[in-house]
């Protein structure tokens, strides 16, 4: 099956924040499965007009009348105008206030609320929304391995059924179906690898899984590294409930 990290999300994550958009790189399993998260204008005929008719020459008197109804109305169409404007300007420095971040593949994400180490946020990618719990990692080892960002996600995409989908994105290319696992205190769940990114081997174990991490308090991933060696990164689930929470509310 083709995997992404949402990018429409892959993480998408490959930003800040948002983890999944995202969007996102794929894999392909043995098994098939849902897609994985690593986004006619209408016109109107106008008919033609009819002849002009010849009209007779309108006396001084409503001449001067005419042109000045016509100044009038200009001016009010040039006020109109102006407050059509100030109305724009207003709604752009509302939109540039807005908090944002990069999130999942690279879509633009907003950030709903922040739960001490963890974020949701939200993107619209078309009809398609998505919601998700965001987290970067506390600790990277190998230390001296140089890696570009790396997040785990848990994601939601009510358009597509999907619910509960954790992913990570290590920030370095992993080896593809090598050994990988997450661990939650004395739980341990297969990942399944795919350049960076990786997800929950068996999707009827993600339930699982997301409760777990609302009970612990660090998830450790370990993965096997494209170029030897191996790449552990610990993240902290404080917050990740409520963050959780919030990100399924706003996709409900």
């Amino acid at each position: 099956m083709i995997r992404s990290p949402s990018a429409q999300l892959a993480f998408a994550l490959g930003a800040t924040l948002l983890i999944a958009a995202g969007s996102a790189a794929s894999a392909q399993e043995t098994q098939p499965q849902r897609p994985r998260s690593s986004a006619p204008q209408a016109q109107t005929d106008r008919k033609p007009g009819s002849a002009a008719q010849d009209a007779k020459p309108a006396p001084a008197s409503q001449t001067q009348q005419k042109k000045g109804t016509e100044r009038k109305s200009d001016e009010k169409g040039a006020e109109k105008k102006g407050a059509e404007k100030k109305g724009d300007e207003k709604k752009a420095a509302g939109k540039k206030d807005a908090k944002s971040a990069v999130g999942p593949g690279g879509a633009q994400a907003t950030l709903l609320a922040n739960f001490n180490d963890w974020n949701a946020y939200v993107s619209q990618q078309g009809r398609a929304k998505i919601c998700y719990a965001l987290s970067k990692p506390q600790e990277q080892q190998p230390k001296e391995l140089k890696r570009g960002p790396a997040y785990l996600f848990v994601s939601f995409r009510p358009a597509e059924n999907v619910r509960n989908e954790v992913a990570v994105v290590m920030g370095i290319a992993a080896q593809d179906g090598g050994a990988a696992e997450a661990v939650v205190g004395t739980k341990t769940y297969a990942l399944v690898t795919k350049d960076q990114n990786a997800w929950v081997q068996n999707p009827a174990e993600e339930n699982q899984v997301v409760a777990t991490m609302s009970k612990g308090q660090s998830l450790v991933v370990k993965a096997a590294g494209k170029k030897g060696g191996k790449l552990t990164d610990r993240y902290s689930l404080n917050g990740f409930g409520p963050a959780l929470d919030r990100a399924r509310k706003e996709c409900s």
